[in-house]
């Protein structure tokens, strides 16, 4: 028997249905992840299973008596003052007890008998456990200071805030919209376990795919406004998906061939029209929604072309930084070569914000020498998110960064073409930025950091809030992404799939480099091997990367020709790139254009084979 379900739900978002007469069951002890593309409705369905949120039709019936507890994606404090206030609820008398306590404790001037009667009294209601679990989820999940004012506290430490209070109220039901978001590794893998003990019931959404696997035995997928089910793990739901988009294929052809047909009956006679079957015409109506919501699916395609890169990317020689006494980076050197694909592991809080910050000139460092190469592009995808104004359109934030972008076959695309490869349809392009999904925003950062074309991609935190089908496709694109890849992540789904290096920041300003994904570390760790078997000791500055026999006299002169003549025609190419973002003319248009990918055409060749004698200088 289910203990939350729905009859006839359904909802709307700006004139848009997101789903219709959806039901929704859970029964006690069910560990259900809902998973689907951005802007479905998933996050709008959470809310109103959890009550945060009326449905425009249907309603939400819940078994008497059940507490629901729900995490939201950007949880809200108003009318909240201290974390205390927050954590503590005036309607618990266990939590009221523990929280006088604590305080009491605190004070050098306490009341000792006081002290002893609190104390007695929560002997009396057996709440010690219940004291020591408090403490337990509040440490583990960074909360220290439970004086501090919630408006001072950053996104992260919001998100922290209110799964403890979610996880120290022990709900009925947990439902959680991306609960692993600003976690960091270790306090996922004790998330993971503290929602399996026991029978709890979990609603979640989540990116993270081995959270998922972990957590969950049963999925759910919201596709076109319908819930389809699927009984075992994500690597079960993958495979039965692709089973159901195989057979859907194949009954969305008959439906195009059944529409056609019916399209020329409706046409006939239209005075005639009202005399004609009107289930025949609903039901022509019907199909014909089916086939164009087939039609609209699809995923997003990556192909940017990158910068050429030099012989000399990015040295560090003996960096430091630390704030006042709380020294992050000690003492660290290291020579970024080609083809380094490198995580950055590490608690929340010990350095590796600071360390990207350094790398990409936003702080210095206060000792060491940051050298960063003539050719290297960095693209940063930030953790915070988009900066926009509030009535930007989202055509208006991509045309900021350029009209036209040069893909990796060389091909021109505009703005409006670009986006639509992203999944944005003309109605969103041309739509506002701040009635975009939390995911699509994502989606829209990540299309603008690419599009500078980048051969040193910084990448904090991509997974938050982006579906998986786009994560897939986005993994997909890094797998093959020739330049330098530095990734900050608490998926280690991703960090096991695109990174071979780590550099593990342990808070005392010591970075430890270790050669392996972080499946091969932590197994080591847990083995109680020493790390030190897999570190690499960082390469001095002076070090020569490559060893391979030098340039002869010919080959000097040509690599010394072709690093004039690249920088000269990407000039050239710049300029008739402007040339064409200045033009409405169609036949000019048509001309530079046609110049531009026989021009592009030669810098590749050159840019190779400069890249190849390179090797040797």
């Amino acid at each position: 028997m289910s203990i939350l379900s729905t009859e006839q739900l359904g909802h709307s978002y700006h004139d848009k249905w997101l789903f219709k007469s959806l039901h929704f069951g859970l029964q006690k002890g069910d560990r259900v992840a809902l998973v689907g593309a951005n802007g479905t409705g998933k996050s709008s369905l959470l809310r109103i299973l959890s009550g945060q949120l009326d449905p425009t039709e249907g309603k939400v019936v819940k078994e008497k008596g059940i507490t629901i507890g729900y995490l939201a994606q950007d949880p809200d404090f108003k009318h909240l003052k201290s974390i205390n206030d927050f954590i503590y609820s005036a309607d618990n008398q266990s939590q009221r007890l523990i929280r006088m306590y604590e305080e009491l404790v605190s004070d050098p001037n306490a009341n000792a008998h006081k002290l002893a009667e609190l104390s007695d009294q929560i002997s009396a209601m057996d709440a010690w456990e219940y004291e020591h679990n408090i403490k337990t989820i509040l440490s583990r999940l960074q909360i220290t200071d439970f004086s501090q004012e919630i408006s001072k506290l950053s996104g992260g430490q919001h998100k922290r805030l209110a799964l403890a209070k979610l996880l120290i109220d022990e709900p009925d039901v947990y439902i959680l919209d991306e609960p692993t978001n600003h976690l960091d590794i270790e306090t996922i893998e004790w998330l993971e376990k503290l929602l399996t003990t026991g029978q709890k019931t979990v609603l979640l959404v989540t990116h993270d795919r081995y959270f998922l696997d972990n957590v969950c035995t049963e999925i759910r997928e919201l596709d076109n406004g319908k819930l389809i089910g699927y009984s075992g793990n994500y690597s079960y739901y993958l495979e039965k998906k692709a089973e159901r988009e195989a057979a859907d294929s194949v009954m969305l052809e008959r439906n195009r061939n059944l529409l056609r047909r019916e399209l020329e009956w409706m046409r006939r006679q239209p005075q005639a029209r009202g005399t004609k079957s009107k289930a025949r015409i609903d039901a022509f109506y019907e199909l014909e929604e089916k086939t164009k919501a087939k039609k609209q699916n699809g995923s997003v395609q990556l192909s940017i072309k990158v910068s050429r890169q030099g012989g000399k990317i990015l040295e560090l020689e003996d960096v430091s930084k630390g704030y006042g006494n709380n020294s992050l980076i000690q003492g660290f050197s290291y020579v970024f070569k080609r083809g380094d694909r490198i995580g950055l592991a590490g608690r929340n809080g010990t350095g590796k914000s600071t360390f990207l910050n350094l790398l990409t000139g936003a702080e210095d460092p206060d000792t060491g020498k940051i050298d960063i190469g003539e050719t290297t592009v960095f693209g940063y995808y930030k953790q915070g998110g988009l900066e926009i104004t509030e009535n930007e359109r989202v055509i208006d934030v991509v045309k900021n960064v350029a009209e036209y972008i040069t893909m990796s076959n060389g091909e021109i695309l505009s703005a409006t073409q670009l986006l639509t490869l992203f999944l944005f349809p003309p109605n969103k392009q041309f739509g506002l930025v701040n009635k975009l999904s939390g995911g699509e925003r994502k989606r829209l950062q990540l299309m603008r950091v690419l599009m500078q074309n980048p051969n040193f991609l910084i990448l904090d935190e991509p997974a938050n809030d982006l579906d998986i089908d786009t994560l897939n496709v986005l993994e997909d694109f890094l797998l093959n992404y020739p330049g330098i890849l530095l990734l900050v992540s608490h998926d280690r789904y991703l960090l096991d799939r695109l990174t071979d290096q780590l550099f593990v920041f342990d808070g005392n300003g010591k970075v430890t480099i270790y050669s392996g994904n972080y499946a091969d570390y932590k197994v080591e760790q847990e083995d109680g091997n020493p790390t030190k078997q897999r570190v690499e000791e960082p390469k001095p500055v002076s070090m020569s990367v490559d060893a391979k026999k030098k340039l002869n006299y010919k080959e000097q002169r040509e690599y010394d020709r072709l690093d004039k003549e690249i920088p000269s025609l990407e000039q050239r190419l710049s300029e008739r790139t402007k040339a064409l973002n200045q033009t409405t003319d169609h036949l000019l248009i048509a001309e530079i254009a046609t110049e531009i990918e026989i021009m592009n055409h030669e810098l590749d060749l050159k840019t190779e084979r400069w890249l190849n004698l390179g090797e040797h200088v």
